[in-house]
């Protein structure tokens, strides 16, 4: 999609971004992808009201077949995968032994193959880190980012521009709700904490329900022919600014960029979505359990306005957040501007930092979004 007439692509922009395919990735023909296509906040309207097409080939795939993959799974990673069957998808994560969230990746299990779409960059550590693990388990992890690219219609009519490739009716995501602080021992199903619906797409590949639309796990070799379909059926294209906007609007945190060294789940709102409270034990399930009945995550996720006037430039990921005496009190993660809010960003805060303090990211006022 890099090659669409007007496509500005992210690190024509930002060299530093992390927002542009692994070296090793690149060096193997995977592109860039686009920023924008020339109309940045349009593009952001045309998916907060209808449906766009986003290209997030950048980012990392990794492959796990093997018949004791969802077992195996399930005892290194946050999620409840014990028993996932073909056309589930869901969310999990790797900590650290100290609950320090390491990695996130989205989930697509086919039948014969789990797959595990993560950070661009991020790829290398988890799949380390898999290998690591592997022992005497018939698994074979690998690296399948070079064979399979990423799409995303985004969306309220994503499920039904997905029809011009042939599948309807996809389901909207099912998530269970978070327990209290010490639930009864039963009360939470045994199954992944949120599912999202998964169909093969008859060209090949899968379309998989998720939280902003429907992503596309396709042939690197197919994406052109994917892309075309969808245009061809009127489904305009939107640049990963547009789908960011949209992202740190919705207040879902990215992991490695609105998280730091020393992030745990409950601060940044992935219990829900990737963390099964009652599972069995795995990596950093200690420091989980003891935030979790204690109730009190030492920092939170909050959505920041900042005022748009000292500078028309959107801080940078890591910036500082203080309060008016200089105090550091949190640090900034992705800002964007938005079609609606303007100059918003997500950032970490102590959780005694209250909605109405006065705060400043460097130069420029900030105010709590107080909404919940």
């Amino acid at each position: 999609m890099i090659e669409i007439a007007g496509a500005v692509p992210v690190e024509a922009i930002d060299t530093e971004t992390r927002d542009q395919p692994d070296p090793a990735h690149r060096a193997a023909g995977v592109h860039g992808v686009a920023a924008h296509y020339g109309d940045p906040l349009r593009e952001q309207r045309t998916l907060a009201t209808g449906v766009g097409l986003v290209d997030r080939s950048h980012r990392g795939v990794v492959a796990v077949p093997g018949e004791e993959r969802a077992g195996w799974l399930h005892t290194l990673t946050t999620q409840h995968l014990a028993d996932l069957t073909a056309g589930e998808g869901t969310e999990l994560l790797v900590l650290s032994p100290h609950g320090h969230v390491e990695q996130h990746a989205m989930v697509a299990e086919d039948g014969g193959t789990t797959w595990l779409d993560t950070e661009p960059g991020a790829t290398a550590g988890l799949l380390t880190y898999l290998e690591r693990m592997r022992f005497f388990s018939k698994v074979e992890p690998r690296d399948a980012t070079v064979e399979r690219a990423l799409l995303s219609l985004v969306g309220p009519d994503a499920a039904e521009a997905l029809g011009a490739l042939g599948v309807t009716g996809l389901a909207e995501p099912d998530a269970l709700a978070v327990p209290g602080p010490k639930f009864p021992t039963g009360s939470v199903p045994p199954r992944p904490t949120v599912r999202y619906d998964v169909r093969p797409l008859p060209a090949g590949g899968w379309a998989r329900r998720g939280p902003l639309g429907v992503d596309l796990l396709v042939g690197r070799d197919t994406m052109d022919e994917v892309v075309a379909t969808l245009r061809a059926a009127g489904v305009p294209v939107a640049g990963l600014w547009a789908y960011e906007a949209l992202r740190v609007a919705a207040r879902r945190a990215r992991v490695g960029v609105d998280t730091d060294h020393r992030t745990i789940p409950a601060e940044v709102d992935l219990i829900g979505p990737a963390v099964h409270l009652a599972k069995g034990c795995y990596r950093g399930q200690e420091t989980v359990a003891r935030v979790h009945n204690l109730g009190r995550p030492p920092r939170r996720l909050v959505l920041l306005h900042l005022d748009g006037v000292t500078s028309d430039q959107l801080p940078p990921a890591g910036t500082p957040v203080t309060q008016s005496d200089g105090r550091a009190v949190g640090f900034l993660g992705t800002a964007v501007q938005h079609f609606e809010l303007g100059q918003v960003a997500l950032a970490v805060v102590k959780r005694n930092v209250p909605d109405d303090a006065a705060l400043l990211v460097g130069e420029a006022a900030a105010a709590i979004d107080p909404t919940p």
